[in-house]
């Protein structure tokens, strides 16, 4: 028998695993990727460490991807997080799980969960093909045919879309996937940015630059309700804040800012402590220290870099000294503590999200398959489509997820 040929465009996780599965599966398989190398941006997931999956039981796994993680329900039944551990470890590569869940390669480096996925591709004899840009996309009584690319025809039984969003594009993920979905029918979900860092109105970001706040409490505030909220870690930049924190909001207050809303950020600098708690601890400190300045006391509550910030929130004298500060005083020290507020004026662009919010509209994939409802023979995975989560390894999961099966359904639909 013939095998039925499967084209497989963009060298990420899930094109990747994609290939492999349908060669696996019995088909003869060309991967197509547009740069020199595949898995570049693999190589930069979790500061290059590569966060792979999560250990989340599945229904908190789907809740991390919000209205849209039931779409990933049937992908995740059939290879979900053990048989992604299975699958690297099988082939060498030892992990190790970190605080969350967080499951990254025990050497730290995400350039050998790539090495284990290009040895596997070559062992199964999927042929690649570099510096192969798709340009469109051929078809046929509703049923894909081929790819043009390079000026050139390739014909093929199935076509598997897996480009990447338009994230860190100069890792080759520049959103050619959405062009060439929908020249075939499909609806695209207006794309953002995601986790991605957040722009703030004033200095008091810019002035405590480089500073890392550990173990605090940000929520997002969208004309005053409260939103999303998180606890970790955040980072100011002279733009405004970043890190853990922030990224798992910055999603909600992308759509937010989209929409004309007030964005701003309640930071909770001693979330270990309730208000009655807190106010204990400040009667103590300023009656054991009440012949210090208050910026000198302050500095025992806070990292330097935040002191100045402090006084000008608060409008407590720096050199006022601590025994003489009023109750009212307290109050608004106490009150800055458990919300210093920032106002978020917009978000840093596609060069440094982290992924893309939007794409491919899931609702016109068959979530068993991942075969499009508009095309015959085409399969879209990963990125591609309009379902995203926070941080911590879910996102990786579900493009290896989605490709594994989008690679087998490819052969078993010819």
């Amino acid at each position: 028998m013939t095998k039925p040929r499967i084209a497989v465009i963009g060298g990420g996780p899930a094109g990747l695993i994609a290939a492999g599965q349908a060669a696996e599966a019995g088909g003869e398989t060309i991967l197509l990727e547009k740069m020199n190398r595949c898995g570049r941006k693999l190589c930069i997931t979790g500061k290059g460490r590569c966060n792979i999956t999560n250990v989340a039981n599945v229904a908190d796994f789907i809740d991390h991807f919000g209205t849209k993680g039931r779409f990933l329900r049937q992908a995740f039944s059939r290879f979900f997080t053990p048989e992604l551990m299975g699958f690297f470890e099988e082939r060498g590569l030892a992990l190790i799980t970190e605080r969350g869940g967080r499951v990254f390669p025990a050497s730290g480096k995400a350039s050998d969960v790539l090495h284990v996925l290009l040895k596997w591709l070559r062992q199964c004899g999927v042929g690649i093909k570099y510096s192969s840009r798709v340009d469109d996309l051929l078809t046929g009584n509703g049923r894909i045919a081929g790819v043009v690319c390079r000026g050139g025809r390739i014909s093929c039984d199935a076509v598997i879309l897996a480009t990447g969003g338009a994230s860190y594009p100069a890792t080759g993920s520049t959103g050619d996937g959405y062009r060439l979905a929908e020249s075939v029918g499909h609806s695209i979900v207006p794309i953002r940015p995601a986790l991605v860092p957040l722009e703030t109105l004033g200095d008091a970001a810019k002035e405590m630059a480089g500073l890392t706040l550990r173990n605090v409490v940000v929520q997002l505030l969208v004309n005053g309700r409260k939103g999303k909220k998180a606890f970790g870690e955040m980072t100011f930049a002279a733009f405004g804040v970043t890190g853990p924190v922030i990224l798992t909001v910055s999603g909600a207050a992308v759509d937010a800012l989209r929409a004309g809303d007030a964005v701003a950020l309640s930071i909770d600098l001693k979330p270990a402590l309730d208000e009655k708690k807190l106010d204990a601890r400040l009667l103590r400190d300023f009656s054991s220290r009440s012949r210090e300045g208050f910026s000198s006391l302050l500095r025992g509550l806070l990292p330097a870099e935040m002191v100045p910030v402090c006084l000008r929130f608060t409008g407590i004298a720096p050199d006022r000294t601590a025994g003489i500060v009023t109750a009212a005083e307290r109050r608004r020290l106490r009150a800055w503590l458990k919300d210093f507020r920032l106002e978020v004026t917009g978000h840093r662009p596609f060069t440094e999200a982290i992924i893309t919010a939007g794409g491919v509209n899931s609702g016109e994939i068959d979530p068993r398959t991942m075969e499009s409802r508009r095309t015959k023979g085409l399969f879209i995975a990963g990125e591609l489509l309009d379902v995203h989560a926070d941080t911590g390894g879910y996102n990786l999961q579900a493009a290896f997820s989605t490709g594994w099966v989008a690679g087998r359904s490819a052969v078993r639909g010819v």
